[in-house]
């Protein structure tokens, strides 16, 4: 009648029922173990009840019927919301505005649709133009700019439906890129180009960018502008005639529009560049060539070559302008010859006269070319063979499309004006004779050859240019690409089917400029591009780059003459045939300074870095030789040097009472070598001492120039002729010893020879004047005799005193320089010079007062001489 037990049928389940009144028959049900809705949300399981009838066996109780118990598990709020992916990422473009950009998503671990969802969604940076909705899509609340920024990074936090949020915030990283613009990327603008350098790539990583356009072939055009640099681009600034002889030119070009000068003095009152061989026109200045610069007449063959930069004619009524003519100089207006810029069109006429020959013949020659009127430069040369006129315009070969047949000119004996810049009229509206038809531009390197015509070759030559474009390994340009240089490699023209190798291609490009000193400043570069795109009508249209390359200074040169820097030899060489060799041991060095870089530096020493000097090496373009003081005279002196000297070298020389000028671009060894072999002659010595010259070197034009080197020459004359003239020449001129510097060699020669040649003449001048004495005074012999012996022996101390005097001071000085320096180098030239100035004496004639204060002169000379003496001093007195 009562109940003892519930049971439960199921496999393993957490629960337990128990009875609580056996009577009543009440129970409860309980679980075993903690109950978990994440690992089971609900359990059915079947129960039934037993009494207490229960036998040994447990056999004979009863059992009611089954009942189903059915449990659900309610959820607990126990887990956060977590992110699938640790960070997000999306890409989006500039300027768009979108509904989504991307979805972040979130998870709970919660068992209960009320806990496991989310329901919302939050960004926690602020200040950010996004937007996130419940479902996690974020989108731009504004357009984004790339320039403006070109990420962002947003911190995203959800929160399920219990309002718990997620433990750990989630990054998202929104990238935004420029909209695409077809174009070259990855360019740098300025490109720093080093003197020396060689050859360097413009563009080492750029490509071109076609945002997925179909492009079926690509057209590129590089060009360097650099027209306003000196004449269009970094040539040697050189002078023409320097330039022509480098380039092998015939000899006899005539410079009609040289630098001011003494002698070239013509161009003095025209405008000139910056650049001194530059002259401007601005359409009111003309230039007279005086008489004789040019012969009268030019022959059948000569050749005019000059720069010029011109622009469109100013006025309605275009007029001729005159570059160069020859015309009547009074009574007519008749041009004999001229060259002349008319509407873009070059002119050059040329009218024999009719003693030559009284036929038709060619008088005009056109050429119409748009580079006369486009502002830039280029260089012309006008080759004459009658009747044959060619142009070659940078290098090219023009031929003339019209030429006027015109009668010869009545030969008349009116003089001719040859002009530049303008024509001079000798009869005009006005009475009085002037200029006219005048020229509006720039003009250089204006020269004209008569009786010689220009090869093609020398032309070319005198027209290259020093920089340019260039392409490193040609052979690695890849398959189908077609390029192209102009003649000066100012511009590249390339063409490929492939971007790729397009690309590749351009990365080869590169600047070059083989100047040692090239122009420093601004080149600047344009790549223009092409694309043509498969059946499409309209193409992508690829922007230009402007770029440029900063040319930096070169390391100026300092150049530097030395040698011996004085010498003293007997009159008979200076007279000899041969004179005497002026700079036998002449050296040219040229050093630059550079600036050193250690690696280790101390704070304190950071500021002083060292200075290292190295010698390189370069041309020279003009030494010259000037004569200081009074003008060679052409009567008694000169300076020579052998023809066989030039010859090998790129040399020319000529020769004045001024000095001796070498000038043409070589190297300064071959300077050197030249410099050796000038002579001095004097062939009639007795009115001259000593000469002073002065050596100066230039390169690129008196861009650098050297130091003055300041010789100076003595002529000891001979002891035995006009030797009171000499000690009367020498009283006079107090300055005569100290400006002597003997090489050491010879001055233990000169003034141990000086002692007893000076004792000589006393012994004899004394025997004389007592032979003059007895023979004259026979008779007065007896009464003069006390007086005059001592006379004699008054005069013989005096004289013998004399002598001491001159030995004491003028060897003593010098014996302090020679006895530290003597060496054994040289020893032979020593001997040569010991013997051949043996015979001199008259260089210390002098009274022993005045001996006593060039002594002291001398010295303080010696260490005053003046920043070039003093400093080569010491190595002169080695050297000799």
């Amino acid at each position: 009648g009562e109940i003892c037990a519930f049971k439960i049928h199921g496999q393993e389940m957490p629960f337990e029922a128990v009875v609580l009144n056996k009577t009543s028959g009440e129970g409860r049900l309980r679980a075993k173990s903690p109950i978990d809705c994440e690992l089971q949300k609900e359990y059915t399981f079947i129960i039934q009840a037993y009494d207490c009838g229960s036998g040994p066996g447990g056999t004979n109780w009863k059992k009611s019927h089954k009942a189903v118990v059915h449990i659900q598990v309610k959820d607990v709020n126990e887990f956060s919301p977590a992110f699938k992916e640790s960070v997000y990422k999306a890409t989006v473009t500039e300027g768009k505005i979108y509904d989504s950009i991307l979805q972040v998503e979130a998870i709970d671990e919660d068992c209960s649709p009320q806990y496991s969802q989310i329901c919302n969604y939050e960004i926690v940076t602020t200040d950010v133009p996004f937007a996130i909705d419940r479902n996690g899509n974020i989108r731009n609340t504004e357009k984004l700019n790339y320039d403006k920024q070109h990420q962002y990074e947003i911190m995203v936090t959800a929160f399920d439906c219990g309002q718990k949020h997620a433990t750990e915030d989630v990054l998202v990283r929104v990238n935004v890129k420029p909209v695409c613009k077809p174009g070259w990327q990855d360019w740098n603008k300025r490109v720093e180009y080093k003197p020396g350098s060689g050859s360097i790539p413009l563009f080492p990583s750029i490509h071109l960018e076609t945002c997925d356009g179909p492009v079926s072939s690509i057209h590129t055009t590089i060009e360097l502008q650099t027209n306003y640099i000196g004449k269009g681009c970094d040539r040697e600034t050189y002078s023409e005639k320097s330039l022509q002889k480098l380039c092998g030119a015939s000899s006899g070009a005539i410079d009609l529009l040289p630098p001011p000068s003494a002698t070239t003095n013509w161009t003095a009152g025209l405008l000139m560049d910056n650049n001194d061989m530059i002259f401007k026109f601005d359409g009111k200045q003309g230039a007279k060539i005086p008489d004789g610069i040019v012969p009268k007449n030019l022959t059948d063959q000569f050749t005019i070559t000059l720069w010029m930069k011109h622009g469109p004619s100013p006025g309605l009524r275009a007029e001729k302008e005159t570059i160069l003519c020859n015309s009547d100089k009074t009574e007519m207006n008749r041009h004999h010859y001229a060259l002349y810029v008319h509407n873009c069109r070059l002119v050059f006429l040329l009218r024999k006269d009719f003693d030559q020959a009284d036929t038709f013949r060619p008088a005009e020659f056109h050429w119409k070319l748009d580079q006369i009127c486009d502002k830039e430069w280029h260089y012309y040369v006008v080759n004459v063979e009658f009747p044959v006129v060619t142009l070659y315009m940078d290098g090219t070969t023009y031929e003339p499309y019209l030429v006027t047949n015109d009668w010869p000119i009545h030969p008349s004996h009116i003089a001719m004006q040859l002009t530049v810049g303008a024509c001079w009229q000798g009869r005009g509206e006005v009475t009085k004779p002037r200029f006219a038809q005048y020229f509006h531009g720039s003009l250089a390197s204006l020269t004209i050859r008569p009786g010689k015509i220009e090869s093609q070759k020398v032309i070319s030559c005198l027209q290259a240019c020093k920089e340019g474009l260039d392409i490193n390994s040609l052979e690695s340009l890849g398959q189908g690409i077609k390029y192209h240089f102009n003649p000066s490699q100012s511009v590249l023209v390339m063409e490929g089917d492939d971007i790729e190798n397009i690309n590749q291609a351009l990365q080869k490009v590169s600047y070059i400029n083989s100047r040692q000193f090239p122009t420093a400043g601004v080149r600047r570069l344009k790549l223009s591009s092409k694309v043509q795109c498969f059946g499409e009508d309209v193409c992508i249209s690829i922007p230009d780059i402007d770029a440029y390359v900063m040319v930096f200074q070169a390391n100026e040169p300092k150049i530097t003459i030395s040698g011996m820097d004085h010498f003293a030899r007997p009159a008979a060489q200076f007279e000899s045939e041969r004179g005497v060799i002026l700079l036998p041991d002449i050296r040219i060095v040229s050093t630059v300074t550079e600036m050193g870089h250690p690696v280790e530096l101390k704070e304190r020493d950071r500021a002083d870095k060292p200075v290292v000097l190295e010698e390189m090496l370069h041309n020279l373009d003009f030494c010259d030789i000037l004569v200081i003081g009074a003008e060679l005279d052409s009567e008694q002196e000169c300076l020579e040097l052998d023809h066989g000297a030039l010859q090998g070298k790129h040399l020319d020389a000529t020769n004045s009472t001024a000095g001796y000028s070498i000038y043409g671009v070589d190297s300064m060894h071959n300077y050197e070598q030249v410099l050796r072999q000038i002579r001095y002659r004097n062939w009639y010595t007795s009115a001259t001492f000593d000469r002073k010259f002065r050596v100066k070197c230039s390169e690129l034009n008196g861009r650098y120039t050297s130091n003055e080197f300041n010789l100076e020459v003595n002529i000891l004359h001979s002891s035995n002729s006009n030797f009171m003239d000499h000690v009367n020449h020498m009283i006079v001129q107090p300055q005569f010893l100290q400006s002597v510097h003997h090489p050491e060699g010879s001055i233990s020669a000169v003034h141990n020879s000086v002692v007893p040649s000076v004792a000589t003449i006393v012994i004899i001048i004394c025997v004389s004047i007592l032979i003059f004495i007895i023979t004259l005074g026979v008779y007065r012999i007896r009464t003069a005799h006390q007086h005059s012996s001592a006379d004699n022996e008054g005069s013989k101390e005096n004289e013998m005193d004399w002598d001491d005097s001159a030995l004491t001071i003028t060897v003593n000085p010098m014996e302090k320089y020679e006895k530290p320096h003597q060496t054994e180098e040289g020893s032979e030239e020593e001997d040569i010079e010991d013997e051949e100035e043996d015979t001199t004496s008259a260089e210390s004639d002098e009274s022993e007062e005045e001996e006593e204060e060039e002594g002291e002169e001398e010295e303080e000379v010696i260490v005053q001489k003046g920043d070039k003496q003093n400093t080569t001093r010491q190595e002169q007195l080695e050297w000799d």
